[in-house]
């Protein structure tokens, strides 16, 4: 009896092995796609670490898997418009842009100073507090204490200031058509200056 229950676990643990190699050699094969992707064009905007080349791309770097893996898709779909990246992620498959997801998700950008603290400051407090007379949630509610994010919803932490002040104004004007179920909501109530203070702001979490 104990025989066979020795037996019965080994090949449990076995199998176990198996499995967990064998994911793992996907996983390895998977970053090396990315990586090679990442190389062959994203690094001439997004740059070698995704830290991004200038304040019109996004910096990729620390961002959620799932979230962009998300976007991609929606420049796929033309859900969110972009001539650029439309041309890019014309071949991706949804397993290689969940691979570039990953593989920009474990880079960091070190956090840097407001470069205007008191508009910052303006910032913090909307994006803490909303402004009531106004009717703008806090930004926190969605994004997070430290502006992190979450799997569907993005990083804004160390996010260039200028990108994310482009974006509000994109959903204030309903010109970005993806994810506008809150955000044009939110961002059509917003001052082109509390846009700013929160750019500002969350930029330098």
């Amino acid at each position: 009896m104990k025989v066979a229950r020795l037996t019965l676990f080994t090949q449990v643990a076995a199998a176990a092995a198996l499995l967990l190699g064998s994911s793992a050699a996907w996983s390895q094969a998977d970053e090396a796609r990315a990586k090679k992707i990442a190389g062959g064009s994203c690094f001439l905007c997004h740059g070698a670490q995704g830290e991004s080349t200038s304040e019109v791309f996004p910096r990729l770097a620390g961002q959620h898997a799932e979230y962009i893996a998300k976007q991609l898709t929606a420049f796929k779909s033309g859900q969110r418009k972009s001539t650029a990246m439309v041309e890019m992620v014309s071949k991706l498959t949804p397993d290689e842009m969940l691979a570039l997801g990953k593989y920009y998700e474990k880079m960091s950008i070190p956090r840097e100073e407001p470069k205007d603290p008191q508009l910052a400051a303006m910032g913090r407090y909307i994006f803490h507090n909303g402004n009531k007379f106004s009717g703008v949630p806090a930004c926190v509610n969605c994004h997070g204490t430290n502006a992190e994010g979450a799997a569907n919803l993005p990083r804004l932490a160390t996010q260039f200031s200028g990108y994310i002040h482009t974006q509000l104004k994109s959903f204030n004007k309903r010109d970005r058509t993806n994810d506008n179920a809150v955000m044009h909501v939110v961002a059509e109530k917003m001052t082109e200056l509390e846009m700013a203070a929160v750019a500002e702001y969350v930029s330098s979490k």
